[in-house]
């Protein structure tokens, strides 16, 4: 059984703070300070050169990838952590596309975060080869999905609204007429229990500064399903994945039937070593148990805030087995109201044109932060503090 009073005391949150936002980027977990200063002083200073064998510092993308994948159901030797999200998206696809050389549409959704709709773009005109991206609603993506369908490219839980897609069904559904599967675990892993292993996904992608807590521009990973290791084809075929990197060949020649031909180009070891701190805190985490309580916290806080603050509206589904691990609520002036939330201490974020986001987290999350923000969002709303002016000018990141 998770003990997650134990949990909450390894972050380091700011007394009096509420923090809801744990969707858009994790707290920092106590020992982090203290694990970055024993690298710089005892493996980048003493070890130098040296610490790409003597730290381990060459193979920490496939470690950490398997520390990760342990998160999403994923088998040893599939995963590896590495660059961006957005590089991740890229390659998955462009990889993905490679597989299917006879159809040229590519499905989405229009509630797919917008980044992994850009790279679709961007892949399609560099092909140049009269490729279609097609992005029904989100509910509508299991019909959507017919023969002449290439790749099905979707982000398991919507980051507005906090809606899941049935992961199992379009999977079904895409392999039975030929399609290549695509799924972006930004606000699942870490989250939600996911089993990459078990439902037979193709690719996955994801990152770790939302809820694995990695801190700001932690790395992202991809996953490979191990019947594709040694069929895949790299895309962005850089040295890390070369057979023999160190031999130098002026051709490329990927890594056989291993995750490692996915690695791409020279990591930051510190990012990495921060990553490996927040890892620490899942060792103590039952994903399981994880689900239950963010299920319970999610359905208190929609409770109490239905019958309490007059003036919002739930646009998360109500089925908790339909959402993620975020709740969304719809307000008019949600901006403002947010800048209000957190101007007193209780930190969400806000997406345009009307939603408040509100991250379940119960790693550091319990009743009384819940009901503390519930109180806090009833005396904003019942004072129209939103109103005041200095909460109606929007800063660059919302």
């Amino acid at each position: 059984m998770t003990d997650f009073e134990k949990t909450r005391t390894m972050f380091d949150i700011p007394e009096g703070v509420v923090y809801l936002n744990g969707n858009s980027l994790g707290p920092m977990p106590k020992a982090a300070p203290d694990a970055m200063a024993r690298f710089l002083h005892d493996e980048w200073r003493t070890e130098l050169i040296k610490g790409w064998n003597t730290k381990g510092w060459w193979m920490a993308a496939n470690a950490l990838g398997d520390r990760v994948g342990k998160l999403v159901g994923a088998e040893p030797g599939t995963t590896i952590v590495s660059d961006s999200l957005s590089i991740k998206v890229f390659q998955a696809l462009a990889a993905a596309m490679a597989m299917v050389p006879d159809r040229r549409v590519i499905l989405s959704d229009d509630g797919n975060f917008p980044t992994d709709l850009y790279m679709a773009e961007g892949l399609m005109k560099l092909k140049d080869d009269g490729y279609e991206l097609r992005i029904p609603n989100p509910e509508d993506v299991l019909d959507a999905i017919t023969e002449d369908v290439a790749v099905v490219m979707v982000t398991e839980v919507d980051y507005r609204s906090g809606r899941r897609h049935d992961m199992a069904a379009i999977i079904e559904k895409a392999h039975q007429l030929g399609a290549v599967v695509i799924w972006d675990l930004a606000h699942s892993a870490g989250a939600i229990p996911v089993e990459l292993g078990r439902l037979d996904v193709d690719f996955a992608v994801g990152c770790t500064y939302k809820y694995i807590n990695g801190g700001p521009g932690a790395p992202a990973f991809i996953y490979v399903a191990p019947r594709l290791l040694d069929t895949v084809e790299p895309y962005l075929s850089g040295w890390w994945g070369h057979a023999s990197p160190f031999e130098f060949d002026t051709s490329y020649h990927p890594v056989p039937n291993q995750i490692t031909r996915m690695r791409i180009g020279t990591q930051s070891i510190a990012a990495f070593n921060l990553l490996s701190t927040a890892l620490d805190v899942w060792d103590h985490v039952d994903m399981a148990d994880l689900d239950r309580r963010t299920k319970e916290l999610a359905e208190l806080f929609i409770a109490q805030v239905e019958s309490r603050c007059p003036g919002v509206s739930l646009a998360s589904p109500r089925d908790a087995d339909q959402r993620g691990a975020h709740v969304a609520f719809q307000f008019e002036h949600g901006y403002a109201c947010m800048q209000a939330l957190i101007s007193q201490g209780v930190i969400g974020d806000f997406r345009a044109p009307d939603i408040m986001r509100f991250g379940i987290t119960p790693l550091f999350i319990n009743e009384q932060d819940i009901l503390k923000a519930v109180s806090v969002l009833e005396d904003i709303l019942a004072r129209e503090t939103w109103k005041e002016d200095r909460f109606q000018t929007r800063s660059k990141v919302t």
